[in-house]
C-alpha cells in the first residue's frame, strides 16, 4: 500500500490552492471546447502543439494539487500549555550573536520562503527550533547562534 505524505498548510494556503484547483479546472473544461487542428493542410500545426503542451503542464499541476487537498493537513494554534514552545505555526523572535534581531515562522514544506521569513519545520533550521522555549540557544554552525526572545501563535 502506498503511504502519502501529509502536508501541513495554513487555512489561507489551503484556500488558495482550492481556488488555483478550481480556476484550472475551468480552464480545462473551456479548452476542451477549442481543440486546434492536429494538422495545418500536411503539416503539424504548432498550435496543437502548443496546446497539448499546456494540457500536460495544467493537468500535472492538477494531480500535485489534488494530492496536497486530499492529504493535507491545516495547522492548529496549539494549547495554552503547549505555546511556550516552537512549533509548527509559531513566530519566532529572536537575536543572533551579534545582537540582530530576525523573526520568522515555521510552517510546512510547501509554504516554506525564507525571503518571505517562512521555514520549513523539516529543514535543519526548523527542525532545530521545534521545541524550544524562549530563552533557549539554537546553535545552528559555527558563526550561528540564536537565542529565542519571544515565541508568539496567532491563529493559524
Amino acid at each position: 500500500m502506498h503511504m502519502s505524505t501529509l502536508y501541513y498548510v495554513t487555512k489561507e494556503k489551503i484556500e488558495g490552492l482550492q481556488r488555483e484547483y478550481d480556476s484550472l479546472k475551468n480552464f480545462l473544461r473551456e479548452e476542451s471546447q477549442e481543440v486546434p487542428t492536429v494538422l495545418e493542410g500536411e503539416n503539424p500545426n504548432p498550435d496543437f502543439a502548443t496546446y497539448r503542451e499546456n494540457l500536460e503542464e495544467v493537468n500535472s499541476r492538477l494531480v500535485e494539487l489534488e494530492n496536497i487537498l486530499k492529504n493535507h493537513i491545516i495547522i492548529q494554534t496549539p494549547p495554552q500549555e503547549d505555546r511556550d514552545r516552537v512549533n509548527l505555526g509559531a513566530k519566532v523572535v529572536l537575536k543572533d550573536g551579534d545582537s540582530q534581531k530576525a523573526e520568522f515562522r515555521i510552517v510546512g514544506t510547501i509554504e516554506a520562503n525564507p525571503f518571505e521569513g517562512k521555514i520549513s519545520n523539516e529543514s535543519p533550521a526548523g527542525m532545530a527550533f521545534i521545541g524550544k522555549k524562549v530563552g533557549d540557544t539554537v546553535y545552528l554552525g559555527p558563526n550561528a547562534n540564536y537565542k529565542i526572545l519571544k515565541i508568539q501563535y496567532e491563529d493559524v
